[in-house]
């Protein structure tokens, strides 16, 4: 009851003695029509093994005859609420998830006694007449997806830097501020002190900020000595 088990919707696999395994189409199973109104050509796999061997033997005729079948029922029901575009690209989890839980009940349903352990699309394809265009369609569409990654990357390692940067100039003018202030509060300090000094002997405090003020100013200035 625990051997897994296949069955192959829309292809066979043939082998031939002393030859390659080839798949053979199934056009009959393997065409159906999108929620958009394409055709496409849809190969399955289904592995699936027996739950209860009193179902599979008894309850219904050719259990896996009836797997095949209702894998087509179920297929089809989703391939019918999904565009080809979907199929073909992001959306084929999703078809597959979703077909693999139809099927379950229906073969629940149907007591088989089957279980599916995996049900994977090998092929979406649109028509051989239309395969071209439409996989140019595809890789248009996987390209967008990369570029859409690669800016989300670019942006992803652009904004840390960006508020990296930010975060420096705020604190470098946060120390600008902090240097002006305390530049001021000392400016005001020394000219609070002054002004003591001034109020306490203003003739004396006028001459000795006059030579510093003189001092100050020839000290930049070269100096020429000229004997009279």
């Amino acid at each position: 009851m625990a051997q897994i088990r296949r069955a192959e919707i829309g292809f066979r696999t043939v082998v031939v003695r002393g030859q390659p395994a080839r798949h053979e189409r199934r056009l009959v199973e393997a065409l159906m029509l999108t929620g958009d109104e394409n055709i496409a050509d849809i190969q399955v796999l289904v592995q699936y093994r027996v739950k209860d061997a009193s179902h599979f033997l008894f309850k219904v005729r050719g259990p896996e005859m009836a797997l095949r079948s209702a894998t087509e029922v179920a297929l089809r029901g989703v391939i019918g609420k999904t565009t080809i575009d979907d199929a073909m690209t992001v959306g084929r989890p999703l078809v597959e998830a979703d077909t693999l839980s139809f099927l379950q009940r229906l073969l629940d349903d149907y007591q088989t006694g089957l279980h599916v352990v995996e049900l994977k699309l090998l092929v979406v394809d649109p028509p051989d007449e239309v395969k071209d265009a439409f996989h140019e369609v595809v890789r248009a569409l996987e390209d967008k997806d990369r570029l859409i990654r690669e800016a989300e990357g670019y942006a992803a390692d652009l904004v840390p830097k960006a508020r990296g940067d930010a975060e420096k100039e705020i604190k470098a003018a946060e120390a600008y501020k902090e240097e002006k202030v305390l530049r001021a509060e000392g400016d005001t300090a020394k000219f609070l002190k002054i002004l003591e000094e001034y109020q306490k002997a203003p003739a004396v405090t006028r001459e000795r900020l006059y030579l510093e003020t003189i001092e100050r100013v020839l000290a930049n200035i070269e100096k020429f000595v000229i004997d009279p």
